[in-house]
């Protein structure tokens, strides 16, 4: 196993001689795999490696004990060992999300940060086979596209992944030759976790039921996904070569990038999807947070009047001027954008007519995450930011209290104060996020356009919405 992990290395470029590792290490079996493994490899390519271990302030004493394993081992084996202490709990309740997305948050942020203290390493994680295949599948629920279909990459940025080439069963018994003892977690057994019940259920029966073969069948899918994706990215890039117009202001902050809409027209559907992403790559946006409802709203001004614009994430707008559409990114100078969301990467707007609310006989969905406002009533630039002297919010009565009132009342803890978001006009507080709305631009029946602003607080929350169709979000590829 170790020379086909080897190859792999080498196949992919992983590691150059004398190249600086972090080696990801949680004491379990595949980590403590790839530990042993790059060891064996440190004199041949002059590696110098580091063991980085998270602890999450979960599972107490176990995860005490797991800390303990990989400074031994580490010791054992001559390799420097860092442990970091997160409080993964408490990361998860102040950003609404749930404590295995947290988890991996504060394991990669550590991992990042010892990388770039040890002067730009590389960040060797051990994810496998069957990781692959959970992560393939994860996606293809979600309803992601051909990027999270390819699942995990074997090189992504700093992030190596050695041991996608081999199984779990491979990993364990090449730890059993050796004669080299792991970590279990407790938690890996429990399918209160998405990934566990596919490890665990789903995986195991369409292996016994179906194929034998699944995961390998799975992975190679993947790959095909990934070469498909690079096809057509770099096709999106051919496009914008041939047709694209690129302008930016030197003094007014703003960058706009558009293509005459009959070229869009003639476009395949998804080569459609595609040349929209790479233009909201190129204006500084990430792509992951680029939904389907996104994409085609973009589509659709090659077919609507001039004048018509859709605000996208990131504080992009897109609309149509004549012939062409533009995405536009930052503010021309004395000039502000009604409905404009400024930068900020976990929020998203949409803008609708109200009369599709009445057609549906729809009810304002009460969601903590997710909330919609009258949008002709927002007349200047929004933003989003923690509270400033001067910010208010408009009560049921039509009073106006300070912000500092109102979290006084609410008995906001003052820990927490200067931390919560809120989504303003100038210092007229449209939204406390997760608390309350303004009363102000709330909808009634005189209500024409509403605007949806939807942040990422935890699914159950409707922090989330559908992944996209295309390429774009939703890939989940570290654990």
């Amino acid at each position: 196993m170790q020379k086909k992990v080897e190859a792999y290395i080498r196949q992919y470029q992983m590691l150059e001689q004398g190249s600086r590792v972090i080696a990801a290490v949680s004491g379990g079996a595949d980590s403590v795999c790839l530990l042993h493994i790059l060891v064996t490899l440190k004199e041949k390519f002059g590696l110098e490696i580091q063991t980085v271990h998270v602890h999450h302030g979960l599972r107490g004493a176990e995860a005490d004990r797991d800390a303990e394993f990989v400074r031994e081992l580490s010791e054992q084996w001559k390799v420097p060992c860092l442990v970091v202490y997160r409080d993964a709990a408490a990361y998860a309740r102040e950003r609404g999300m749930g404590v295995e997305e947290a988890g991996r948050e504060l394991r990669y942020e550590a991992f990042y940060e010892a990388a770039k203290a040890l002067h730009g390493a590389r960040i060797a994680v051990a994810h496998h086979q069957e990781d692959q295949a959970e992560t393939i599948l994860h996606n293809l629920f979600r309803g992601s596209g051909l990027k999270g279909l390819g699942g995990m990459a074997p090189v992504r940025d700093r992030v190596i992944r050695p041991l996608l080439c081999v199984g779990r069963r491979d990993i364990q018994e090449y730890l059993e030759e050796q004669g080299i003892g792991w970590r279990q977690d407790s938690t890996n057994d429990s399918t209160d976790y998405t990934r566990n019940k596919l490890r665990h259920k789903v995986i195991p029966m369409v292996c016994q039921e179906v194929n034998g073969q699944a995961v390998a069948h799975i992975v190679a899918a993947g790959e095909r996904m990934r070469q498909a994706q690079a096809y057509f990215e770099k096709e999106a890039a051919e496009v914008l070569r041939a047709y694209g117009r690129e302008e930016a202001g030197e003094e007014s902050r703003y960058r706009r990038i558009g293509l005459p809409s009959q070229a869009v027209a003639r476009l395949p559907d998804i080569m459609q999807a595609y040349v929209v992403m790479e233009i909201m790559g190129r204006l500084g946006g990430a792509r992951r947070d680029l939904l389907s409802v996104h994409v085609q709203q973009v589509i659709d001004l090659t077919k609507k009047q001039t004048g018509k614009t859709f605000f996208l994430p990131w504080g992009i707008r897109a609309y149509r001027e004549y012939d062409m559409v533009w995405l536009e990114a930052g503010e021309r100078k004395g000039k502000t954008e009604q409905g404009m969301l400024l930068n900020h990467p976990s929020f998203s707007v949409e803008c609708f007519p109200a009369s599709i609310l009445r057609e549906k006989h729809q009810k304002i969905p009460e969601k903590k995450y997710t909330k919609w406002f009258d949008y002709d009533k927002i007349k200047g630039t929004l933003s989003v930011r923690t509270r400033q002297t001067g910010d208010y919010i408009t009560l049921k009565d039509g009073k106006k209290k300070t912000i500092k009132a109102f979290m006084i009342d609410e008995k906001i803890p003052r820990s927490r104060r200067d931390e919560m978001l809120l989504l303003t006009e100038g210092h007229h507080v449209l939204w406390i996020i997760g608390c309350r709305i303004s009363e102000f631009y709330k909808i009634t029946d005189e209500t024409q356009q509403i605007l949806q602003v939807k942040t990422d607080g935890g699914e159950e929350h409707g922090g989330k919405d559908s992944c996209p169709d295309f390429g774009g979000g939703c890939e989940q590829e570290d654990q």
